[in-house]
C-alpha cells in the first residue's frame, strides 16, 4: 500500500458548490475509484487559502494503468467535467500534473 497526497487551488465562488456535489458523489465515479485500487480517499479544504488537499491509499501495483483505466469510464470524465473547472492549479505544480503531487515524508500509525 502506498499513501499519496496531492494539492490544488480552490476557486472561491464555488466552495458552496464543490461541498454540496462532493456530499453525494455519483455512485458510478465511486466505483471507478475503488475499482482503480484507491481506497481511504479523503479530501479536505483549507479556508481562506482554498486550498484542496487530496489524501488515499493506493492498493494496487501499476497506479499509471489504474489510473488509464479510471479515465476510461465515461461518468468519471462527466464528474471531471464538473470538477476541473472548479479548481485552480499551482503554478509550481510538475509538467503534466493537474494536482500537485506532494512528497511522503512522515507517518505513524
Amino acid at each position: 500500500m502506498q499513501r499519496m497526497g496531492r494539492v490544488i487551488g480552490l476557486k472561491p465562488e464555488v466552495i458552496a458548490e464543490y461541498k454540496r456535489i462532493h456530499a453525494a458523489v455519483w455512485p458510478d465515479v465511486l466505483k471507478a475509484i475503488a475499482d482503480s485500487n484507491i481506497r481511504n480517499y479523503t479530501i479536505f479544504l483549507k479556508e481562506p487559502e482554498n486550498l484542496l488537499f487530496a489524501y488515499w491509499e493506493y492498493h494496487g501495483s501499476d497506479f499509471a494503468a489504474d489510473m488509464a483505466k479510471m479515465a476510461e469510464v465515461q461518468r468519471m470524465r462527466d464528474w471531471w467535467v464538473i470538477t476541473d473547472p472548479m479548481q485552480v492549479p499551482l503554478a509550481t505544480r510538475k509538467d503534466g500534473e493537474w494536482w500537485a503531487d506532494m512528497e511522503d515524508v512522515f507517518h505513524t500509525d
